[in-house]
């Protein structure tokens, strides 16, 4: 199981959260911005309520996403992965944040991204799951936090 990158967009399509695992160079898609904003099209335009949460990007990726109030929390993931497992990841992931944060907004990841990505690092790394505890994930958080 190989993570390639995980995104965050908001509705606009503005990105708040990036972190690129491999190197995703096509034909196709000559820049990262290209391949960005064709994820954006591709999730944007889905029908949420009776669309699955999984999309085809390309040959060898396909993406898992969930919306979440106003933001759209992105996975680009093997083809032959299990899609549900990702799914409970990214729950996981906003659901750390939102118990660091209390109640996470928009503005939470904007003005305090360093942390966002603390708790990144902390449950990912080098695109592999590393670790699926909530509470373990916020012991750690917390810790780190007090160190500032």
């Amino acid at each position: 199981m190989a993570i390639q990158f995980i995104l965050c967009f908001n509705k606009q399509g503005v990105l708040r959260i990036v972190r690129w695992y491999e190197k995703i160079v096509s034909a196709e898609y000559k820049k990262t911005e290209d391949l960005i904003a064709q994820i954006y099209r591709l999730i944007s335009s889905r029908d949420h309520k009776h669309q699955s949460n999984f999309v085809e990007l390309s040959a060898a990726t396909k993406l898992v996403y969930k919306r979440y109030a106003g933001l759209y929390f992105v996975m680009g993931v093997d083809k032959n992965d299990e899609e549900a497992i990702y799914l409970a990841n990214i729950h996981l992931f906003v659901e750390t944040l939102d118990s660091f944060f209390g109640n996470v907004c928009e503005l939470d990841i904007v003005f305090n991204f360093y942390k966002v990505y603390m708790v990144l690092d902390e449950m990912f790394l080098g695109g592999e799951i590393q670790e699926v505890s909530k509470e373990i994930l916020l012991e750690r958080i917390s810790v780190l936090d007090r160190l500032e």
